[in-house]
């Protein structure tokens, strides 16, 4: 259900406008390609957990099958890009559920309220997450119905035909709305039998996600064709253009509670990364302390949250979305690239599919905008140098007390 959760977010409800608008007729091909490499991303990931039952995700893996800078380089894309995704995720809420000039108190009041849940515990995160993802479904669901069994009340503006990059683009845009399994990936140490439970969760979830995607896509193209390119909220469009326009509530309350679930599980994910750096000094070590009542990282949990209001009361949500796709597509190639030096018994999936998933990572990171990834590579360079220099004042330090001594 988080997994689930966080694919079946705000994604699905913002992400087909932009898709149709570079994609065309090529939408579903691009959904194809997107899930192709959501697949192999998630068979890596879902290999790394059943060998590495800890909590961190790819940051951990890395680290224990390709070296510590490896690891340090996927946490860190990990949590600048998903920090980015929670604050696009709460303001997506507040457009939906908030009236005019309210938007940035809800959306940061959305924000402290789920870090609130998450610091008493996996099990109430989850259950939040069950509601959150039955309300989406039930919208999606009223849509998906809408768009195949009735005539819309205007003939559908053909879609455009694309090229291959356009496609490609697609697929970029439509992979960020997939990308919710790694949370599952970063609760190792929550959950009872980690080592089965986490693969099967990741791919039942992806698997759930591809089939909604496709239903939901294929409605919006019936009904709404390349009209759908010039909206920020297609799916109430949808419903607008047909006799059930009636029913658009029902799809703004739907699209509110996954944006919330989006955000809840983000919220998850990025705190017990955050934790995982901490233990190993990649963060500040105060942040790597354990609840003892509720067992989370509650100061993690905490300092995640404020850094996410901080940007919802100064950011923009277009602005978020091309910086997140650029550290969750890094991540996932590292997580490929340690999945791919797995062997013996750790192996689960053919080193073919990690290739796939690498390539297939490369090929969409650079259908970005390019001020996108200009920007993500100048942060992930500044956590570099940080990292570097945390080392070596660390070196020098014990050199100076050993020669003291």
């Amino acid at each position: 259900m988080i997994g689930l959760g966080s694919m079946v977010g705000a994604g699905v409800f913002s992400v087909w406008g932009p898709a149709i608008g570079v994609a065309g007729n090529g939408i579903l091909v691009a959904l194809g390609i997107a899930a192709v490499v959501a697949f192999c991303n998630a068979t890596a990931s879902a290999q790394l957990a059943a060998a590495h039952p800890v909590a961190g995700g790819t940051y951990a893996y890395a680290r224990a099958e390709i070296g510590p800078w490896w690891g340090f380089v996927a946490g860190w894309s990990f949590v600048i890009g998903k920090i980015a995704s929670c604050a696009a995720m709460a303001l997506t809420f507040a457009a939906y559920a908030a009236p005019s000039g309210w938007q940035v108190p809800v959306a940061a009041a959305a924000v402290a309220a789920l870090v609130a849940v998450n610091c008493f515990g996996v099990t109430r995160t989850a259950l939040l997450t069950r509601i959150l993802v039955v309300c989406s479904l039930l919208g999606l669901a009223v849509v998906v119905a809408i768009g195949a069994g009735s005539i819309p009340t205007s003939d559908p503006a053909p879609l455009a035909d694309t090229n291959a990059y356009g496609v490609l683009q697609g697929a970029g845009l439509l992979f960020f709305a997939f990308a919710g399994y790694a949370r599952i990936a970063t609760l190792g140490e929550e959950v009872v039998d980690p080592a089965r439970t986490i693969p099967r969760a990741i791919v039942l979830a992806l698997g759930g996600a591809v089939v909604v995607y496709a239903a939901v896509g294929i409605a919006v193209t019936l009904t709404l064709g390349a009209d759908a390119a010039a909206t920020s909220a297609p799916l109430a469009e949808v419903v607008a253009a047909t006799e059930w326009s009636a029913l658009g509530p029902v799809v703004r309350i739907a699209a509110a509670a996954a944006s919330l679930g989006a955000l809840l599980a983000l919220l998850t994910g990025i705190g017990r990364t955050t934790l995982a750096m901490a233990r190993e000094s990649d963060l500040p070590r105060v942040l790597a302390r354990i609840d003892d009542r509720w067992h989370v990282p509650r100061r993690a949990e905490i300092a995640v949250g404020i850094v996410v209001i901080g940007i919802v009361l100064l950011g923009d949500l277009r602005e978020t979305i091309g910086f997140s796709s650029f550290g969750v597509l890094l991540y996932y190639l590292i997580a490929n690239a340690a999945a791919f030096r797995q062997t013996g018994s750790a192996r689960r999936y053919p080193r073919a599919l990690q290739v796939v998933g690498a390539l297939g990572c490369l090929l969409l990171v650079n259908t970005l905008p390019v001020v996108a990834s200009l920007i993500g590579t100048v942060v992930v360079l500044l956590g570099i140098l940080y990292r570097a220099i945390r080392l070596r004042i660390g070196i020098s330090a014990e050199t100076s007390d050993g020669a003291g001594r």
